[in-house]
């Protein structure tokens, strides 16, 4: 019986063997057919997050970073980031070019009366601003002197980069000063520029909507130019795909508010590289100011200031001895990695991007910078208040101003703040009722500024406010009564300050960009400036109120006409409309709001197209250049024109638009909004 019970336990022992190899090879065949879609932060190598940041070589021409998840490499003492080694990738730069074109600053500037240069910034002194096993701070900075003049942008430079213990990524700004006496000077962009390797990184995402395969940087040499440099008509492109498209830019331009992060994946390598940008409060010209993110390269931008979608209205200009400083970023350049290297898996890259980029706007302010130029959340302060409106012909009673823009930025008049590039800008968009709270603002004297969408005009607080160190000023109710001198008899469009609601026609079939075919997007496709003479071949717009859909019948733009043999004319819109019951007394009013003006002249007639002068005219305005770079808007701008009631009839009558000015193509103006007011009721 003993023998018997020891031969039992041992067949046992077997069959507990063999369904536990027959488990081990059910498991290894699952594994083989289903991909881990898990995001290794720390590459391939699975490197503890413990381990300690190493200041990890210095000589005379490098400086070497290593975390275990990044190794960063400068040159010295340019300090120009020359290599990134991330997950066996050696430099996910790209190392065939100079080192000064992988990842620098750099500045677009001239003294009055020269032409524009770039300066790299590139730096003479290499100071290690902190050191320990959880966080290494870097500095390369430089010093202007007057035998610099003309030569270097007069700016002291102090360029920063920190890499942090268990974080796959660098940390980057800078902080810029001139000094009081210093020449004058026009600092028309100020960016971080970073160019990956060309033969890795082809996937290119800005957006949920807006990613796709790039093409590469030959597809367009071998091009056919178009009518400005940045668009060219891939005729022979590298990925068959991609013939016939256009490629441009300025395709892929965003507004600051949405732009968070945006960047590029190497699929093969399951690679993701990302530009994070956790607050907009560096950035110039309010949260709408729109500008490059990434593009064929494959390049990544860091735009701090520039005068696209706005000109020189942005006030770049420093003079007579104008004293200045400003703290730009910090930006995190981010890296992740998946273990599946198969296509389907990149949005996962994408996905863990927005995931890294809410936690770093949940860290904002960030709490690790070690110059005294960055505050910390506790020396900054907050505002909070609740906005209302006021408008007798919509409502009697006070209206919450629904999701209304609310910001500080530097005093100045209603409405300034879309033109400063010098100081900080903090925004939030106000709740359904009103209820807005501006944080983490730095010390400093700033006006209260506001517009709501659906509200025409600009909103200014009546008092500057000042921001101490933890203040939390509360302010009672505030009221914003727009522009209105009577009750709207007709209105066109939508108060939002873009023209995204007119008629966006179809591009041409052999001109387009493929990612916006979609309805939403179809005003960044190329060439529709082209489609007005297409639409109007013998007759400007014409417009009759009560009848047409603004939607269908409204160009976008108001656009010259193209006469062949690069002449253009000048092109007249019509508002047909009927007006019952004519008040002899006191004047109407139109209500004209502008989203963008490219060297134009917008002159208004009522029922006299030949009046001499223009019964109102802007005067020449604009250098947004919204139309060529598929913006949809550019600068706001608010035209309160009244009306004598003597220019007006009983019955028929004719509003005449002319944009007057025609030496191009793309001269012309987009509308916000047009809105005609009877005379005030009493």
């Amino acid at each position: 019986m003993e023998n018997m019970s020891r031969r039992g336990k041992a067949a046992s022992f077997f069959v507990w063997l063999a369904m536990v190899v027959l488990l081990f090879f059910l498991l290894t065949a699952c594994a083989e057919k289903t991909p881990v879609r898990k995001i290794l932060r720390d590459g391939s190598k699975a490197v503890p997050s413990s381990l300690a940041v190493q200041l990890q070589s210095i000589s005379h021409e490098q400086v070497v970073i290593d975390n275990g998840l990044v190794q960063v490499t400068f040159s010295r003492p340019e300090g120009d980031v020359i290599g990134i080694n991330y997950n066996d990738i050696d430099n996910v730069l790209e190392a065939r070019n100079e080192l000064n074109n992988r990842g620098y600053w750099d500045v677009v500037w001239y003294e009055p009366g020269n032409i524009g240069t770039y300066d790299k910034l590139q730096s003479t002194n290499f100071t290690i601003i902190s050191q320990d096993e959880n966080q290494v701070e870097v500095s390369f900075s430089r010093t202007w002197t007057l035998s610099n003049r003309g030569i270097q942008v007069p700016l002291n430079v102090d360029k920063r980069y920190i890499v942090r213990r268990g974080i796959s990524g660098l940390y980057v700004y800078a902080i810029m000063e001139r000094l009081e006496g210093w020449p004058d000077v026009d600092m028309d962009q100020i960016r971080v520029v970073f160019k990956l390797k060309e033969d890795m990184f082809h996937y290119m995402a800005i957006s949920d909507s807006r990613q796709r395969i790039m093409p590469m940087p030959e597809d367009r040499n071998t091009g056919f130019a178009l009518a400005y440099p940045e668009a060219v008509l891939l005729t022979n492109p590298t990925n068959p795909e991609l013939r016939g498209e256009v490629d441009d830019k300025y395709q892929y331009s965003c507004e600051d508010k949405d732009n968070r992060v945006h960047g590029w994946i190497a699929s093969d390598q399951g690679v993701g590289f990302w530009l994070i940008t956790p607050s907009d409060e560096f950035r110039v010209a309010g949260p709408n100011k729109q500008d490059l993110t990434s593009h064929v390269g494959p390049t990544t931008l860091g735009m701090f200031t520039s005068t696209h979608y706005a000109g020189k209205e942005i006030d770049t200009k420093y003079r007579n001895g104008e004293p200045w400083k400003k703290v730009f970023g910090p930006v995190f350049i981010y890296l992740n990695s998946i273990s599946a290297q198969e296509e389907e898996e990149i949005p996962t890259l994408w996905d863990d991007a927005k995931e890294q980029m809410l936690l770093q706007v949940e860290s904002w302010p960030y709490d690790f910078i070690k110059s005294d130029d960055f505050p910390s959340k506790e020396q900054r302060g907050s505002v909070s208040g609740q906005l209302l409106v006021h408008d007798r012909y919509i409502n009697e009673r006070n209206m919450w101003a629904q999701s209304a823009y609310v910001g500080l930025a530097p005093p100045g008049d209603a409405g300034s703040w879309q033109r400063d590039s010098k100081g900080y800008q903090f925004w939030t968009q106000a709740d359904n009722r009103g209820n807005f709270v501006i944080e983490n603002v730095r010390a400093g004297n700033y006006s209260l500024y506001a517009w709501v969408p659906g509200i025409i005009g600009d909103y200014k607080y009546y008092n500057d406010i000042s921001i101490t160190e933890g203040c939390e000023i509360v302010l009672d109710i505030l009221v914003y009564e727009p522009p209105r001198n009577g009750p709207t008899l007709w209105e066109i469009g939508y108060p939002d300050r873009t023209a995204a609601e007119y008629f966006v026609p179809d591009p041409y079939p052999t001109l387009m960009n493929q990612l916006y075919n979609d309805q939403a997007d179809k005003f960044r496709q190329y060439g529709l400036w082209e489609r007005y003479a297409d639409i109007y071949r013998h007759n400007d717009l014409i417009f009759l109120v009560g009848v047409d859909d603004y939607s269908q019948h409204w160009f976008y733009a108001h656009v010259t006409r193209n006469k062949g043999n690069k002449t253009y004319q000048a092109t007249t819109w019509q508002i047909k409309f009927d007006l019952e019951n004519l008040f002899n007394f006191g004047n109407y009013t139109l209500q004209l709001a502008l989203a963008s003006a490219t060297d134009s002249e917008l002159q208004v007639r009522f029922n006299d197209e030949k009046a001499y002068p223009a019964h109102f005219t802007t005067g020449l305005i604009g250098k947004d250049n919204a139309i060529a770079r598929h913006g949809i808007h550019g600068l706001y701008r608010l035209y309160c024109i009244e009306v004598p009631s003597y220019q007006l009839h009983n019955g028929n009558n004719t509003i005449y638009l002319t944009q007057s000015r025609a030496l191009g193509t793309f001269q012309g103006v987009m509308y916000d909004y047009i809105r005609f007011e009877g005379p005030t009721e009493t």
